[in-house]
């Protein structure tokens, strides 16, 4: 009976992989993780904070990265930009434009 009990709950488990391995292996959003560290000083979701990027679009949030990797003397966000690559700030922008 113990091995019956066993065996049963072993193939009810098998029975759920496939839907609980399409909900965890399923990717967040390009540019998420990366607007992560962003949220840090601008706010929940881009909410507030130092300033408000929920609402830019991403052509204006590209601009002003790009901008400030090219300042001579960098100031801290200016040093955060030049970690970026072009697609992480094109990733990035696109989806920091989707937050309101």
């Amino acid at each position: 009976m113990k091995r019956r009990k066993i065996l049963c709950a072993w193939a009810c488990s098998l029975a759920c992989l496939p839907a609980l391995s399409q909900t965890a292996l399923a990717a967040p959003p390009a540019g998420r993780l990366l607007a992560s560290n962003c949220f840090q000083c601008h706010g929940t979701n881009g909410s507030g904070g130092v300033e408000k990027l929920a609402g830019k679009s991403a052509s204006e949030i590209v601009k002003e990265l790009k901008e400030m990797q090219l300042k001579s003397t960098p100031k801290m966000m200016d040093k955060h930009a030049r970690g970026y690559t072009d697609a992480e700030i094109n990733q990035l922008a696109n989806y920091l434009a989707t937050l309101r």
